[in-house]
C-alpha cells in the first residue's frame, strides 16, 4: 500500500483511540444506542456545572465506572496488537478513553487526553493528582492541601490534557490512525484534518464509518480486534 511505503522502523505513528477499542473488553460505550449517555444526560454527569450542582450524582456515576473497570476487565487483542507494534514502530497512543487498558496491554507511550478513571485530583490545584481505585465522595480530601477532590476527567467544556504535547506528536508522526472513535467529539475529531493539511496519510479502523470518513485515505470497517489485526499485517508487509 502506497500509504505505508514511507514508513521505516524509526517512523512515529499517531494512534487516536476511542470507546470502540475497549468495547470488546466489555466496557460500555457512551454513544451507542444502549450507551451510557442514553441513561444519563451529559449536563448531569459530565460538566463542571453538574459537579458543583449535584456532586453526589457525579461521584456515583464515576464510582460505578471505576468499579466496573477494576472488576477484572482486561485488554483485548486490539490493545495487545498495538503494544506489540512497538517492537517495529514508534507507536504514540493518544486515547480519548479513561480506562487503563492500553497500559495493562503494555503500551509505553500513552497520552490520556480526557483523563483517567483511576485518578482523582484536587479542585483547588490541578497538579494535585492522586491514584484512586475505590469510591470517591465529598468526605475525601486532598492529602496535600485538604481541598475537595473530583474525578481526574476532562468534562465537556474543559480543555483536554496535554494538547501541546499532542500537537508535537502529530508534527513528528508519519501516519495518523484512528481506532474506534465516532469523529464527533472535538478537538480529537479534528486531528485527521490536521494530518491532511500536513499531507500525511490517514487510516480509520472502526466498526462503522465515522462522521468525518471522507478525510481518511484508507478505512477498515470491522470490530476493533479484527481491524487492528488487519492493519498490523498491512503495515508490516508494506513498510520499508
Amino acid at each position: 500500500m502506497e500509504h505505508f511505503k514511507q514508513l521505516t522502523a524509526s517512523s512515529e505513528i499517531f494512534v487516536l483511540t476511542g470507546a470502540g477499542i475497549s468495547k470488546e473488553s466489555g466496557i460500555q460505550t457512551f454513544r451507542d444506542q444502549d450507551g451510557l449517555w442514553n441513561n444519563h444526560r451529559v449536563e448531569d454527569v459530565a460538566t463542571s456545572e453538574a459537579f458543583y450542582r449535584n456532586p453526589s450524582l457525579v461521584y456515583e456515576f464515576y464510582n460505578k465506572r471505576r468499579k466496573e473497570l477494576n472488576s477484572g476487565i482486561k485488554p483485548n487483542r486490539a490493545h495487545i496488537i498495538l503494544s506489540e507494534l512497538e517492537k517495529t514502530l514508534n507507536i504514540n497512543i493518544i486515547t480519548q478513553n479513561i480506562d487503563n487498558l492500553h497500559e495493562l496491554a503494555g503500551s509505553s507511550s500513552i497520552i490520556y487526553m480526557h483523563g483517567e478513571l483511576n485518578k482523582v485530583r484536587c479542585i483547588s490545584n490541578d497538579s494535585h493528582i492522586h491514584h484512586w481505585i475505590t469510591d470517591l465522595n465529598e468526605t475525601h480530601k486532598c492529602h496535600e492541601c485538604g481541598s475537595q477532590m473530583r474525578p481526574h476527567i476532562c468534562w465537556f467544556g474543559e480543555m483536554p490534557f496535554q494538547m501541546d504535547e499532542i500537537h508535537q506528536k502529530a508534527e513528528q508522526s508519519a501516519l495518523f490512525v484512528s481506532i474506534g472513535t465516532s469523529g464527533e467529539v472535538y478537538p480529537a475529531a479534528g486531528f485527521v484534518s490536521m494530518f491532511k493539511e500536513m499531507k500525511k496519510p490517514t487510516v480509520e479502523l472502526n466498526l462503522e464509518p465515522c462522521r468525518n470518513q471522507d478525510q481518511f485515505d484508507l478505512a477498515i470497517h470491522k470490530p476493533a480486534t479484527v481491524a487492528v489485526e488487519e492493519f498490523k499485517n498491512l503495515i508490516i508487509k508494506n513498510m520499508k
